[in-house]
């Protein structure tokens, strides 16, 4: 196993695992913040880094028939929700590719630079 190379984003407004705090995401890439996902409130994004991936498989959601992978953290394997590959359903092919993460397993970190 080789070394893990965190990716660090830009920007004032961050997302991270709640247990290490690598940097999972940016508000930027936020879509939607009524999603729920298995321990309540979740959030759909579109691009999230430092992570890894379970193998495939086929859930039956509130929403349909979903083909799903979960996601985990890099640095420290927590788990923190799951990406869509496929959605069976027409009104539902708007999630493909985009990745949901559960609220209690981020922290938001805002950012502030002051120039003296």
């Amino acid at each position: 196993m080789g070394r893990i190379h965190k990716v660090y984003l830009p920007g004032n407004r961050i997302y991270s695992c709640g247990n290490c705090h690598a940097h999972l995401t940016n508000h930027e890439a936020l879509i939607s913040t009524s999603f729920q996902g298995r321990t309540g409130r979740a959030y759909l994004f579109d691009k999230v880094v430092n992570i890894s991936f379970g193998p495939l498989e086929d859930r039956l959601m509130n929403t349909g028939m979903h083909t799903v992978q979960d996601i985990y953290c890099n640095c420290c394997h927590e788990y923190l929700g799951w990406k869509y590959k496929e959605a069976f359903e027409a009104s539902q092919k708007y999630k493909e590719g985009k990745s949901l993460l559960m609220k209690a397993s981020m922290t938001k970190e805002d950012w502030v630079v002051t120039i003296m």
